[in-house]
């Protein structure tokens, strides 16, 4: 635990890449437990151990054994805006603290055996783990409890540390950790090492990403040398057919075969040793869906025949990386798409369609074009260089993603909460309302878009400015105007506004608005009238 505590203390002060990624690899270089290692990967990657004691149980134990009255250590939380570092900051030092704590697989381990047991028992481990440690110790052991380490440790810094300190090329470190593998039973070597890849059926590739396009089109040369699709607002995946069994992956790494029922009878159709890439949507008659369908279906473990009905899932496949158990990545994009046109169209499954080229002869004509993006469900468009590979992460290049404008509205705060890890001393979360007659309604919650100096001037406005406070919210005088950036909005009963927006943030502090000229909820319902579905 002694190795994973410093591990994360670096990490933590370090704001440097080059830094983060030193920390990494000396760590996965140093005498660690291998099993730590594996978890160390797992915990930095969004594989977490299931949660067994709850943040009010926790609390609980926290106060008993650091002698605090609850209104201390809430006022404390609220402060600190971390559950995990508020308890670690308030455990009293033990007197008998061993000379090391256990190895961090033992621990968490430990946890899962009390998946089973009373709370009797998990009370008793939690407070005996907590006298036998440190102070940063006791930070990554309630981490691990909790849940999220927010320490800017992306998946590629984790693979590019990996790849630098076992000399492996970075490409094969991606794909070798990526899939379903169980930290609690797969070794160092077995993750990392070749044999891996090889015994998992399931496992997908590393998704290629695209940066969003900043300069002016013409810089990337001749339209011909350039395949155009559109942007489609789903989610992306990968659907695997080997050794007669179906696997869908999500880009997030989930395996989600079992929620896209729609997708089971392709098992009879595609052909053995075919990967392919792409986007999962809902859609009617080839044309999508909005993503707020897609997501009645997120989360749950049984699907109704009615979602079925009114949310039907296709799978907008446009690039192929297996084939005939081939690994086709390393082949150009002109020559894998052919392919792909070839195989969708002889399986003609109605849940399995092909993402169209967009045809143009200049870069001004698909300017144009971009303007229909909305109405034909899509984002924007993916430029794709025909020359290509399928390369592994977010490269800069060959693949770009070239979104519409967002849509606007402007907004006043009403709410502020305090926000977590480097920012839980400032209120940057904040919720936003519109006018409807001489009322003010709550719609929609945004935390980021302003510079660290705008946040700091919202914060002292806040602290001047507050209302009435619940718990870890204030209200405050509605003053401050904002224009809210977003990509979508629908409709939605769970919401007094009517309406749910898709990526809420905050595009621009309007000083020169006062609140008597924000938008209407009128406004509102307009944009759904013209943009929701």
């Amino acid at each position: 635990m002694a190795l994973f505590a410093d591990l994360v203390t670096n990490i933590g002060r370090s704001t440097k890449t080059n830094a983060k990624m030193d920390a990494l690899v000396n760590y996965f270089s140093s005498h660690a437990d291998e099993k730590d290692k594996v978890w160390v990967i797992a915990l930095f990657t969004g594989r977490r151990p299931k949660r067994v004691v709850n943040s009010t149980q926790l609390a609980s134990y926290a106060i008993e054994l650091a002698g605090l009255p609850f209104w201390l250590f809430e006022e404390s939380y609220h402060t600190v805006g971390d559950l995990a570092e508020t308890i670690a900051l308030l455990l009293p030092e033990s007197d008998v603290r061993q000379q090391s704590a256990e190895p961090l697989h033992y621990y968490i381990e430990q946890l899962k055996t009390l998946e089973k047991q009373n709370e009797e028992a998990r009370k008793f481990f939690i407070l005996e783990s907590w006298q036998a440690m440190n102070r940063s110790e006791q930070f990554v052991f309630n981490k691990i409890i909790t849940g999220g380490f927010r320490i800017g440790v992306s998946q590629a810094l984790m693979v590019n540390a990996l790849a630098k300190a076992l000399n492996v090329d970075a490409d094969k470190v991606a794909h070798r950790i990526s899939g379903q593998w169980d930290p609690s039973t797969i070794t160092f070597e077995e993750l990392l090492g070749e044999e891996g890849v090889n015994t998992d059926i399931s496992k997908p590739y590393p998704f290629y990403l695209a940066y969003a396009i900043e300069e002016d089109l013409s810089t990337l040369g001749e339209p011909s040398e350039w395949q155009v699709e559109w942007k489609w607002d789903g989610i992306r995946g990968q659907i695997i057919k080997r050794e007669g069994e179906l696997f869908v992956w999500s880009r997030g790494e989930g395996l989600m075969t079992d929620k896209f029922p729609e997708y089971h009878s392709l098992l009879n159709v595609l052909p053995d040793g075919l990967v392919l890439d792409g986007e999962i949507i809902p859609a009617v008659d080839g044309k999508p869906l909005p993503f707020a369908l897609l997501q009645t279906r997120i989360g749950r473990k049984n699907v109704t025949k009615k979602q079925l009905q009114e949310s039907p899932i296709c799978f907008f496949a446009y690039d192929l990386l297996e084939y005939e158990g081939v690994d086709w990545r390393d082949k150009p994009l002109i020559e894998r798409r052919a392919k792909l046109e070839e195989i969708i169209k002889s399986i003609h499954h109605p849940s399995l369609l092909l993402s169209d080229v967009v045809q143009f002869s200049s870069w001004e004509e698909l300017a144009e074009l971009r303007n229909e993006s909305r109405n034909n469900g899509a984002e924007g468009f993916m430029l794709k260089r025909k020359s290509s590979i399928y390369g592994t992460g977010r490269r800069r290049g060959d693949w770009w993603k070239w979104k519409i404008d967002p849509l606007v509205i402007d907004a006043v705060m009403i709410y502020a909460q305090k926000g977590a890890g480097r920012r839980s001393n400032l209120y940057t979360d904040y919720t936003f309302a519109v006018r409807d007659g001489e009322k003010l309604i709550p719609f929609t919650k945004a935390y980021s878009g302003l510079t660290d100096k705008e946040f700091a001037q919202v914060d002292a406005f806040v602290k001047r400015n507050s209302l009435e406070k619940f718990g870890p919210v204030r209200t405050v005088k509605p003053e401050l105007v904002f224009e809210i950036a977003f990509e979508g909005i629908a409709a939605s009963s769970r919401h007094k506004s009517g309406v749910a927006l898709r990526f809420p943030r905050m595009s621009r502090w309007r000083h020169d608005k006062k609140v008597e000229e924000i938008n209407t909820l009128e406004d509102l319902k307009k944009m759904l009238e013209v943009y929701g579905k």
